[in-house]
């Protein structure tokens, strides 16, 4: 049997940097990651500005900055007029973290792991999947683990759930969540990006158009499509066939018609279920839950991976002396719970906010867009369009690196 101090479930964003961050605190780590690589697609894919100033902190921005991405400049919003205007611009935060990166999730984690590979004590199994928890003496001690080769226990002092919103460990630990209704789901497919569009700046720009709203987002070579749909009825629409959401997109994006036969079948098109929720609790004896396994987020924002992130810095410096020490108690687990507490509540109840006015309303009324006070402020208050910037790049408790984890480039 394989013993460990620490054993993280998941090797998604939050999995890894923890990981990494308590490997380079002299704790002995291992991340169980169930696939066997990380190339799955339509995951969250933006690094805000506050994990790229992690990064610097840990030594390592300037390597991630050559890693291929596009650059995020500013969330923009349709006028009635058909032109658009500017309502988070991210260029005019201070720099260098004036931007999003949109870069591959795969790339990301990859890079990631990569770099906690060459620290001694951490040590990361591909293909090894979480199934259970061990318990002894009503305290989780451990976990099991399937691979090829079978099932097999590996013992710890303290088990993290990074195994996402559907997470297993936190359902079998009886952890209760709140849940809030979501009134869409989203469709995520790509379509091609032709070469003289490559130069285009990058920015976000929501198309909406009766009941229909789409989201284009430029990528290294191709652009990743969102549609959003009312919850409950992609069953429905996926049964009509391809045809009619062909004729959305040349409806809301005329300047894609060109290209809306490369979609030729449903089956490019994955479906998000999108769910909001957050466990009342995020611990018990021997187990702490973080990211999305202790509070599945909107895709409002693009915010998940980065509070995820957080989620990741502020437990690898609470509990790195007390796991070094052998003294850790459920204390310091609620102590976790506490400092990212905050920041989870105000950023579900944003993105509470904008699923009310700009999708439920957009889907009741038939007239989706943003809401006329939107466009007020974007476009008549001097200095408000840094603060959705600003909301987005860092959120309202943006952590940094611990002074044990850091290094020099």
């Amino acid at each position: 049997m394989k013993r460990t101090t620490c054993l993280v479930a998941g090797g998604g964003p939050a999995g890894i940097m923890l990981g990494l961050l308590l490997a380079r605190g002299g704790v002995e780590v291992i991340v169980c990651e169930k696939h066997a690589d990380f190339l799955r697609d339509f995951r969250g894919d933006t690094v805000h500005p506050s994990t790229i100033r992690l990064l610097d902190e840990l030594g390592l921005g300037a390597e991630f900055a050559q890693l291929p991405q596009s650059r995020l400049q500013s969330l923009r919003l349709p006028t009635t007029n058909g032109e658009s205007i500017d309502f988070g611009d991210f260029s005019a935060l201070p720099p260098p973290y004036n931007y999003i990166a949109m870069i591959p999730q795969w790339d990301f984690l990859g890079f990631l792991a990569d770099h906690a590979r060459r620290e001694p004590a951490f040590a990361l199994f591909m293909g090894t999947e979480v199934t259970d928890l061990l318990w002894r003496d009503d305290k989780v001690a451990g976990v099991t683990v399937r691979t090829d080769h079978g099932e097999e226990m590996i013992e710890a002092d303290l088990v993290v759930a990074c195994d996402g919103r559907h997470s297993i460990l936190r359902k079998q630990a009886g952890l209760v969540s709140r849940d809030y209704d979501v009134p869409f789901d989203v469709w995520w497919f790509r379509r091609p990006r032709r070469p003289d569009e490559q130069a285009e700046p990058a920015n976000l720009v929501p198309s909406f158009a009766g009941q229909d709203i789409m989201l284009a987002i430029a990528r290294e070579g191709f652009y990743q499509i969102a549609v959003f749909i009312p919850k409950g009825t992609d069953a429905r629409r996926r049964a009509q066939g391809i045809q009619p959401l062909r004729d959305m997109i040349a409806r809301l994006r005329p300047d894609f018609a060109d290209r809306v036969d490369t979609l030729t079948s449903m089956e490019q098109v994955k479906t998000l279920d999108v769910k909001l929720d957050r466990l009342k609790r995020w611990h018990c004896p021997g187990l702490l839950c973080i990211g999305d396994a202790a509070h599945a987020m909107s895709p409002v924002g693009g915010v998940g991976v980065n509070l995820a992130i957080q989620d990741a810095v502020a437990t690898a410096r609470i509990l790195r002396n007390p796991l070094r020490a052998g003294t850790l108690t459920e204390t310091d687990l609620e102590a976790v719970q506490q400092r990212r507490m905050m920041p989870t509540r105000v950023i579900q109840a944003m993105q509470r906010i904008l699923h009310r006015i700009v999708f439920q309303n957009g889907f009741r009324s038939e007239h989706a867009g943003p809401p006329r006070f939107m466009l007020f402020l974007a476009r008549h208050v001097p200095g408000f369009r840094k603060v959705p910037a600003r909301f987005v790049a860092f959120g309202p408790r943006p952590e940094h690196a611990p002074d044990f984890a850091r290094r020099q480039p």
